[in-house]
């Protein structure tokens, strides 16, 4: 019996140690998700000029899922009216922005869900990791682009990072486009640029290991094709939505959890806001 309360007393000693720290991890979690909360809902409420209603969510039409890789021989050009996308009726005043946040490149909403963030300029892939965008650390931190991606999004492909919250923030909802039903009620999202706006037309969401990403290379723009098929391959949902020959896309990257160091990356094309836009 002695034995047993010698080591009873220091089991139960630890275990309310690693709950005291379990809980206190939880406090700072949600302190961090507050404080971010707060921070990118002012920094909306400043910069996010003439917001109105956003349009409904768009059928999204293209070529076949098998045609995408490349354009039908003698295939006319967009129509005008086609190449006009709607856009939700807001705009950012980048000025404003960057007096908060310098880095700010963009600015990406997914309507109906919580993605609707400044998108920062990276020189590594660890800054805005544990960063908000006025540069305060938080765990939750901000959205941001690969460094070796223009940030005028005039590259090919442009890849954003953002951290995959339990919350649902940043790119937590991205894991929602493992379900064709979610795609089907989210299958735009719209980017926000100082050289003009885009609406991103959602093709592929594929998880794969970040090995694999690294080794593949897939986050360099002339490694684009051979990205777009293997997307196209191992996709988790299907989108009737197209790309041609000069089209640029976007690649939004986040962590998922069905083995080690797993990733599930959403693709789409983007579509200037009007066809006289680059």
């Amino acid at each position: 019996m002695k034995i047993y309360k010698l080591f009873a007393l220091p089991a139960l000693l630890l275990g309310i140690v690693m709950m005291a720290r379990a809980g206190y991890q939880l406090f700072q979690t949600e302190q961090a998700r507050q404080e971010g909360s707060a921070v990118y809902g002012d920094l909306s409420g400043q910069v996010k000029k003439n917001a109105a209603a956003p349009p409904s969510a768009p059928s999204v039409t293209g070529t076949p899922p098998a045609a995408r890789d490349e354009s039908p021989d003698g295939a006319e050009p967009r129509r005008e009216e086609e190449a006009r996308m709607d856009i939700p009726g807001f705009e950012i005043d980048f000025e404003a922005l960057r007096t908060v946040s310098p880095d700010a490149a963009a600015w990406l909403y997914s309507p109906d869900t919580a993605i609707d963030y400044p998108v920062m300029k990276a020189d590594d892939y660890s800054y805005y990791l544990t960063r908000l965008p006025d540069g305060r650390p938080n765990a939750g931190g901000s959205l941001f682009l690969d460094y070796h991606c223009a940030p005028d999004f005039r590259d090919p492909l442009t890849v954003i990072y953002g951290h995959h919250m339990k919350s649902g923030s940043m790119f937590g909802s991205l894991q929602g486009y493992k379900k064709q039903a979610y795609f089907e009620e989210h299958p735009v999202m719209y980017l926000y640029t100082e050289a003009g706006n885009y609406r991103i037309e959602l093709l592929y969401g594929v998880l794969i290991g970040a090995g694999q990403w690294r080794e593949r290379a897939f986050m360099h723009a002339e490694n684009l094709e051979s990205l777009l098929r293997y997307a196209a391959r191992n996709t988790t949902f299907v989108s009737e939505a197209g790309y041609q020959d000069g089209d640029r896309f976007a690649a939004l990257s986040t962590c998922s959890y069905e083995f080690d160091d797993a990733r599930y990356v959403v693709i789409g094309v983007l579509r200037p806001e009007a066809p006289d836009r680059p």
